[in-house]
């Protein structure tokens, strides 16, 4: 069955179904040449949405136009999916948040950044509003995900990707780090979503916004102000302002060659005696006397004047009450690091025979500090208490041997799991 989506290929209201037909296993495929205030106004579009509104999807039974409705059609195509839910209150649950992300979220993140890039009038106090409200939602969310790692169930559904959708807009827009921070448990899902392959397959990278976008003054605004004027009061006429030589480049001159991609910092420390890839290797292929090769091996290789060791523990481990999300908060949290794999190797112990669990962890990083980037770009950093290791204490180095084994019991209780990255 042919399925033609018409959109733009960075709508993100287009995402929720691209992003559903993934899952489901059917083929959507966006329209040809598709062009926003030129395809919409054309009479073959008109006859499928009357207003002219996108996405529209084509189907051989008739359009279907309104992007959440578009996502449950596309959800109900196979029947073999759990997009819905398992049950009619799991149902229930997927609907409900569908309609929270629309009617709180939604809402107020578009009420917030199309007036500030011209797209409606900016009101400052109604900015205020909308941003109390944004706030009040992203709470409640935050606190519903406190426990739960998708919001219905223990798998992603038709909800989480709409919320996701809808997310989406306000992290690239006008939710920087800044705003976002209050709201832990939301980040937490948000990059987890956003980096499933499926997802990442239709979004691509996603990066956040680093600041709020200023206010776009439109010319209707202007005007109104240049008519406010009183007319006696003439302004002094000013000459045309002078373009600024340094700002506006020759006619003929060629444009400017791209610049080399910077170096990472870490690759310009000065070489270390010490090969993480050799380290990673030996600790994959040993099998028996753990302690004699790999760890014996670690020490042996290790370079302090290249490479520090860091212990972590999750500032939050009183909220790690079921197994399950514990277990997929850290493997969000090792999927985010994913930017440093040429730089760390880590070990992740989830501690505890029932809940709730505490999370601690080893990380090897290339340089005398935790790398800048690493703190900067994946926002897990946060929600741990990090201390770097003396590696002259014995105990201080004998947990670590522990770490890196899965010593159990550690810390005198038993290891729910434990994780590995590198």
């Amino acid at each position: 069955m042919a399925l033609t989506l018409h959109a733009g290929s960075t709508n993100k209201n287009a995402f929720k179904a691209l992003i559903s037909a993934e899952y489901v296993g059917i083929k959507v495929s966006l329209a040809p040449n598709f062009q926003m205030g030129v395809t919409n106004k054309s009479p073959e579009f008109l006859k499928m949405n009357p207003i002219g509104k996108v996405p529209v999807l084509e189907t051989p039974e008739g359009a279907v136009f309104e992007s959440n409705a578009i996502a449950r059609y596309v959800a109900r195509l196979k029947g073999d999916n759990s997009l819905l839910g398992s049950s009619v209150i799991d149902y229930a649950h997927v609907e409900q948040w569908i309609d929270f992300s629309t009617l709180e979220i939604d809402i107020n993140i578009t009420r917030w950044y199309y007036p500030r890039i011209g797209f409606g009038v900016y009101l400052p106090p109604a900015e205020e509003a909308t941003i109390a409200g944004l706030k009040r939602s992203l709470a409640a969310l935050n606190s519903h995900l406190a426990t739960n790692t998708y919001l219905v169930g223990h798998s992603i559904t038709l909800a989480d990707i709409i919320m996701t959708c809808n997310l989406y807009l306000g992290f690239t827009s006008c939710m920087p780090k800044d705003f976002t921070k209050e709201f832990p448990h939301v980040e937490r899902y948000f990059w987890t979503m956003v980096n499933q392959p499926k997802f990442k397959k239709i979004i691509g990278e996603v990066k956040q916004v680093d600041a709020v976008p200023p206010v776009v003054q439109t010319k209707k605004a202007a005007a109104t102000k240049e008519q406010k004027q009183k007319p006696k009061q003439e302004a002094p006429k000013k000459e045309p302002a002078k373009p600024k030589v340094e700002d506006t480049p020759a006619a003929d001159e060629e444009e400017e060659a791209p610049k080399p991609k910077p170096k990472n910092t870490l690759d310009l420390l000065p070489p270390s005696k010490m090969i993480l890839d050799d380290w990673k290797r030996l600790y994959s292929n040993t099998k028996t006397n753990f302690r004699e090769v790999a760890i014996k091996g670690f020490w042996d290789m290790y370079d302090p004047e290249g490479y520090s060791l860091w212990f972590c523990e999750y500032k939050y481990n009183d909220e790690n009450t079921v197994s399950y999300v514990t277990l997929n908060k850290v493997t969000g949290f090792l999927q985010r690091m994913d930017l440093a794999r040429k730089y760390a190797f880590g070990k992740m112990l989830i501690i505890g025979e029932k809940g709730p669990f505490k999370v601690k962890g080893l990380w090897l990083f290339r340089g005398p500090e935790i790398p800048k980037f690493v703190m900067d770009e994946c926002y897990d950093m946060e929600l741990y208490e990090w201390t770097k290791v003396d590696v002259n204490d014995e105990a201080q180095k004998e947990r670590v041997n522990a770490m890196i084994e899965d010593q159990e019991p550690f810390e005198g209780e038993p290891l729910l799991d434990s994780k590995c990255f590198k």
